[in-house]
């Protein structure tokens, strides 16, 4: 009898266990798919994963600049995590995204790859680790394709300050193989005393990645927008900033945008506004000669989805020849 009610209570003991531990599971896999973000199950799901399964770049950024106008505030980095950034970003570039993650994780940035699902190349994002704060910094995102080795930049300093530009980033990179897009985190004048214009400040992650990329002899477009009455009768303004390494690429683009009924300022050929001579990512390549153009577009080229695949096409020729 003694015997009979012990066994009962071992199993009903048993039971208890084998529930809970099933609880505890069903609850962590919970968890688990609600933290898992797209780009890690891409991820998992191998490189030979379809353009379907990937991750809309353009909706990607779209999102992050949704929040951006001035005012919001930004931190400027300390040399320590300027430079960690860009370290970060150039094991990426060699291939060693786990030493990136490790390298970034220092400063609370994160590098994630995904297949970007317009063109169903693999891509990486290092970025801030944690959204809030993110947009509290201010420090920005890059973004690498690799599907091939890094050989050529696109920029965007003034994202949605220049309207626009941040989306026609994404389509330059996706033009071409082997970009990186550098994009800032912040709108231009998200900071007091113009310390978030990344195009005028040394001190900034943007430029700290810019650095890195030169040291490494890529070119670089840098692109901008302009309100149409700043340069009256002009679509586009190319120009080299400081440098001429780029001259015969600036030419090049030059040519293709008139061809294509563009009126183009040429900033090497005469005066032209916003030639971007103080721009100081122009200054730094033009200190180790390598190509760097800036391209100021107007706000009707920009709001013309034609007329901005014809500048896209014309860019991608440009990194055609860099190549």
């Amino acid at each position: 009898m003694n015997m009979s009610s012990h066994r009962t209570s071992g199993i009903t003991i048993s039971r208890t266990v084998v529930v809970s531990a099933v609880i505890t599971a069903l609850a962590a896999f919970v968890a688990l798919t609600t933290l898992w973000q797209p780009w890690e199950a891409d991820r998992a799901s191998g490189d030979d994963a379809g353009p379907a399964a990937g991750v809309d770049l353009r909706d990607r950024v779209a999102d992050l600049t949704a929040g951006f106008h001035d005012g919001t505030g930004y931190h400027r980095p300390s040399r320590e995590h300027r430079e960690t950034v860009a370290a970060g970003v150039g094991l990426v570039i060699d291939g060693d995204v786990d030493g990136a993650a490790r390298r970034l994780a220092e400063v609370d940035f994160v590098v994630r790859t995904f297949t970007d699902s317009a063109t169903g190349r693999r891509t990486a994002e290092i970025a801030d680790a944690a959204g809030g704060a993110e947009r509290r910094r201010g420090w920005g995102r890059v973004y690498l394709d690799l599907s091939t080795r890094a050989h050529w930049s696109v920029q965007i300093p003034h994202p949605v300050a220049d309207l626009d530009t941040e989306l026609l980033g994404v389509d330059v990179l996706r033009a071409r193989p082997g970009g990186v897009l550098i994009l800032a985190g912040a709108h231009r004048r998200a900071g007091e005393d113009g310390v978030a214009d990344v195009a005028h400040q040394r001190t900034s992650v943007f430029h700290a990645v810019h650095e890195e990329l030169v040291r490494r002899d890529l070119p670089g477009v840098q692109m901008h927008g302009f309100a149409d009455d700043s340069v009256p009768g002009e679509d586009v303004v190319v120009s080299t900033g400081r440098g001429d390494a780029a001259q015969p690429s600036a030419r090049g683009l030059a040519d293709r945008l008139d061809a294509d009924g563009f009126a183009v300022c040429r900033g090497w050929a005469r005066r032209c506004v916003l030639e971007g001579r103080g721009n100081v990512q122009g200054r730094a390549s033009a200190e180790r000669g390598v190509p760097f153009l800036h391209v100021e577009l107007s706000r009707t080229v920009r709001e013309d989805a034609d007329r901005t695949r014809a500048v896209v096409a014309a860019t991608a020729a440009v990194v055609d020849d860099w190549r």
